[in-house]
């Protein structure tokens, strides 16, 4: 059995079934646990947990300020490559000028590869989307300024979508036909057997489509194509594909790497609810974070990588939800270790959630963010797979990844509530045992104290937010930008409601093997 295309416990049998099924078990495990003991030892040693209070508040300010360090960089090192002539450096490498230190002994410019040989294949799968939403992705890859010329566009389309489909793919036909080198339409078939109906099932249909209708026929040369699989509400930035065609002619070991731009939400800024705009800006932030961390660095959302790793192993998993962050893992595990994420420092802009209405767009919001929480099947995945290829993997460097997996669905389920929530327990709970001593006194103003100093990084995230903002729209003044600024205050409550809890909801369904379907995100621009 090819145990790197399992995608959950149910797909297994006897003793594997039972181990898989314990690694799902353990992440909301420890989640729960943590918040269980914190509540009961605020019962029976509330000085314990005042203390552990005290001191998590003190890792919280540090980890805020190393954090803002990294966002700070990040945001600068975007700004920079943004504005780059990616083109004019692509020609040097024609030239023959390897003035960068920072291109490889052994890169592919240096071998004499031109970014003329390359092909880019951008996958752009859909559902239900509409004209407005799938015809501005295409239009920005026109507008890129990478020759279309070198351009395999396809829109993967949903079989299930209906009559709808079919024509919207007339009109995407009748207006871009002729503007790429090809423009293929294909339309995954409803009800395959061993699938889950979702983005990874099509895009992986569709690119095996490609390979037998086009890329084998005409004998394309595989090393030469790079793979891009963008959300549909990716607005590529002007610039991007040199700059990925640069980064993948210049690094080392151009063939075991992903490469990633940074997401900013955007498309759709002015019109979303506060909420969906803090909450879209704080994942912003985190994946430019990322990138200075590029150890941690894993495929997200929009994202490219060539196609010699997705032959080699077979493609996406189909059986999945989190096909964006398992094809990495699959990588990772399948050349032992020797696979990784080059951060390009590059924008892609895509849609913030925004649906019909206010209470709409909430529960749209929590349900995006839960599915985002199940990327915690990961996790099992990884160390079922581990223990499978234990003598053909670098065993440091996949451990060192699963303790970053499971702190990181740790942290993001408990964090929060152990500030806001477990903070008072002991106050709550403890009774005269505690409330008597000189701590319950000084603990609260202990904890604000050290909040207040971490306010430092919400005072950052307003500012980078307001630096990122598109161009105001002629229909809002300038006091739009004002309470876009003030509407950062709302991050306690956005992180605990639209943050712990779905993270929270998902691992709980994984514990109990509830297993999720792929949901996919209403896409709404008015």
């Amino acid at each position: 059995m090819n145990y790197l295309k399992v995608g959950k416990a149910t797909d297994l049998y006897g003793n594997d079934r039972i181990l898989y099924r314990f690694f799902e078990i353990l992440p909301g495990f420890l989640s729960y646990s943590t918040l269980f003991a914190l509540i009961i030892f605020s019962y029976f040693q509330p000085v314990w947990v005042a203390f552990f209070i005290i001191a998590f508040d003190v890792y919280w300010l540090l980890l805020v300020v190393y954090l803002a360090l990294y966002l700070i960089t990040a945001y600068y090192k975007m700004k920079k490559n943004s504005a780059i002539d990616w083109r004019a450096r692509c020609n040097d490498l024609i030239l023959n000028k390897f003035d960068d230190k920072k291109i490889a002994a052994d890169s592919l410019a240096r071998s004499g590869k031109k970014w003329t040989d390359l092909q880019h294949l951008i996958l752009l799968p859909t559902y239900n989307e509409g004209e407005e939403i799938i015809f501005s992705a295409l239009q920005s890859l026109l507008q890129d300024g990478f020759p279309p010329q070198q351009m395999i566009v396809v829109v993967a389309m949903e079989e299930r979508a209906g009559e709808e489909a079919h024509r919207r793919a007339i009109n995407i036909k009748t207006l871009f036909q002729n503007k790429f080198a090809h423009l293929i339409i294909t339309f995954h078939p409803d009800g395959m057997v061993g699938e889950i109906k979702g983005k990874g099932a099509n895009q992986a249909w569709a690119i095996k489509q490609v390979k037998k209708d086009l890329l084998d026929p005409e004998n394309f040369d595989f090393d030469n194509i790079l793979v891009s699989v963008f959300d549909i509400d990716t607005i590529v930035r002007p610039g991007y594909f040199f700059a990925l065609s640069y980064k993948f002619l210049t690094v080392s070991s151009p063939y075991r790497a992903s490469y990633q731009p940074i997401p900013v939400y955007q498309n759709n800024l002015w019109e979303a609810p506060f909420f969906s705009r803090v909450a879209a800006s704080s994942n912003t932030f985190w994946q430019m974070m990322m990138q200075i961390r590029e150890e941690q660095l894993v495929t997200y959302s929009s994202h490219s990588m060539t196609l010699r790793a997705l032959i080699d192993i077979g493609f996406w998993s189909t059986n999945m939800v989190s096909e964006d962050s398992r094809i990495f893992w699959h990588c990772l595990l399948y050349y032992g270790g020797d696979y990784r994420v080059e951060p390009l420092y590059f924008p892609v802009s895509m849609d913030i959630t925004f649906d019909r209405n206010f209470i709409q767009t909430a529960r749209s919001l929590y349900k995006q963010q839960r599915r985002w929480a199940w990327g915690a099947e990961n996790v099992p995945y990884l160390m079922f797979n581990t223990i499978k290829y234990w003598h053909s993997i670098d065993r440091k460097k996949i451990a060192g990844h699963i303790f970053t997996q499971i702190y990181g669905f740790h942290s993001w389920a408990t964090n929060a509530l152990i500030i806001a929530v477990v903070g008072w327990m002991p106050m709550l709970l403890g009774g005269s045992r505690f409330n008597t001593t000189v701590l319950s006194g000084n603990l609260p103003a202990i904890t604000q104290s050290l909040m207040n100093i971490a306010m430092i990084g919400l005072v950052l995230s307003a500012i980078i937010s307001t630096l990122l903002l598109p161009k105001r729209p002629a229909k809002y003044t300038f006091f739009k930008n004002v309470r876009m600024v003030l509407e950062w205050i709302f991050v306690p409550i956005t992180i605990i409601f639209f943050g712990s809890i779905p993270c929270f909801d998902a691992q709980w369904r994984l514990m109990r093997g509830k297993y999720m379907g792929f949901w996919v995100t209403p896409k709404s621009r008015s």
